[in-house]
Parts: C-alpha cells; sequence; structure tokens
C-alpha cells in the first residue's frame, strides 16, 4: 500500500513517537491528576478527551499539509525550515526549563464527560500541539512523494496508535509512576535529555536534506 512508509521511516518515527508521548506535558498532567483524584474512569475520560483532540489536530495537518503541498513544494520545503528552528526550541526548553508534570492529587472531581470535555478542551487550545504536527510530520515524507497526503495521514493516526496503549498504561500504574518520578527526579530528567537529543536530531536530519 502507498501510503505505509517504509520500515525505516517507521522505526524512526516510532522512536519518536514514544519520547514525545512520554515526554510529560499538559495532556499527561491532566490524565494522571484525575487519576489520582477520581480513580482510573476519570484518568481514562481525560485521556480520551486528549485522544480526541489529537485526533484533529493529526487530520488538520495532514489534510493542511498536503493542500501546501500540492500547491506549491517549494512552500512545503519552507515550512520545514521553519520546523528546524521550532525543533531546536523545544530541545533547548526541555533541557533548560525540564518536564511540566505538576500533580494535584486533591483537584476537584468532575463526572465522566466533564473530564472528557477538559481533555479536548485543554489538547485543542495548546497552540504547541498545532505546531507540533505541522512541523513533525513533514519530517517523514518528500517534498516531491506522489502519496505525501496519504503517508502524511497515516502517520497521524499511527502516532495515535501508539500513544494510545502507552497513556492507558501510565493510567493503570499512575501511582506508582508518580511515587517513582517524584522519589526519582532524575527519571525526568531522562526524558528531558532524551527529547532534547531526538528534537535535535530531526534538526540535523533536515538541514541535511535541505542542504542536499
Amino acid at each position: 500500500m502507498d501510503f505505509i512508509p517504509s520500515a525505516t521511516v517507521l522505526a524512526t518515527f516510532s522512536l519518536g513517537a514514544f519520547v514525545l508521548v512520554m515526554t510529560p506535558g499538559p495532556d499527561m498532567t491532566l490524565f494522571l491528576s484525575r487519576t489520582l483524584s477520581g480513580g482510573r474512569r476519570l484518568g481514562f475520560a481525560a485521556m480520551l478527551g486528549a485522544v480526541t483532540g489529537l485526533l484533529v489536530h493529526a487530520l488538520l495537518a495532514a489534510f493542511g499539509l498536503s493542500a501546501l503541498l500540492a500547491a506549491s513544494s517549494t512552500a512545503f520545503g519552507a515550512l520545514k525550515i521553519v520546523g528546524v528552528t521550532y525543533l531546536i526550541w523545544l530541545a533547548w526548553g526541555a533541557l533548560r526549563h525540564g518536564s511540566a508534570l505538576s500533580l494535584n492529587a486533591g483537584a476537584a472531581k468532575e463526572d465522566w464527560f466533564a473530564t472528557y470535555l477538559t481533555g479536548v478542551g485543554i489538547n485543542l487550545t495548546n497552540p504547541k500541539v498545532v505546531i507540533f504536527f505541522l512541523t513533525f510530520l513533514p519530517q517523514f515524507v518528500e517534498a516531491g512523494d506522489p502519496h505525501a497526503s496519504g503517508k502524511l495521514l497515516f502517520l497521524g493516526l499511527y502516532f495515535l496508535v501508539i500513544g494510545i496503549p502507552l497513556c492507558s498504561a501510565l493510567i493503570i500504574i499512575a501511582s506508582r509512576f508518580v511515587a517513582a518520578m517524584r522519589a526519582n527526579p532524575k527519571m525526568m530528567r531522562v526524558f528531558d535529555y532524551g527529547f532534547a537529543a531526538l528534537m535535535g536530531a530531526f534538526a540535523t536530519k533536515l538541514l541535511v536534506m535541505q542542504g542536499k
């Protein structure tokens, strides 16, 4: 099937997706907090809300990038160059500020649907998610690829396939995971350094590709 990227691209994307999912941010903070305060039921509600938001972002990014590629391969290449700056900024932020995981187990409880909507809202209103999809997905598609549209959509959905089981596992072991993070902050820094290294590698790869 032409819309499925090569095994090498999938392996690289899978590694990147894993690190990105496991690096704490607003979404992880929300569903872990809701799990600690209201149990796994609310944790999964928050996660499903975030997944809904990510699905919207993935679809918009895939079709938007496809339209841009169809209109101008030069503009698509320019977007990749903009992506270099953003990826380097993300790497620097991870090293300087660290992960954003601030949990409050005593947060006010919500019902299932309200928690779900909170997850959707936090994800959809996070501009970093939009920029991320616009700069991360293009790394894995060539400007002249006639099947770019299908590949962008596939990768956007594949990101969710990787993220859902990982986040579900975190919810199931939430109390242990949080306790481990609090007992050993160095573990969190491992993710920070891994995230920074990954973003730096993608930025370097992009510069080399553009220089050819």
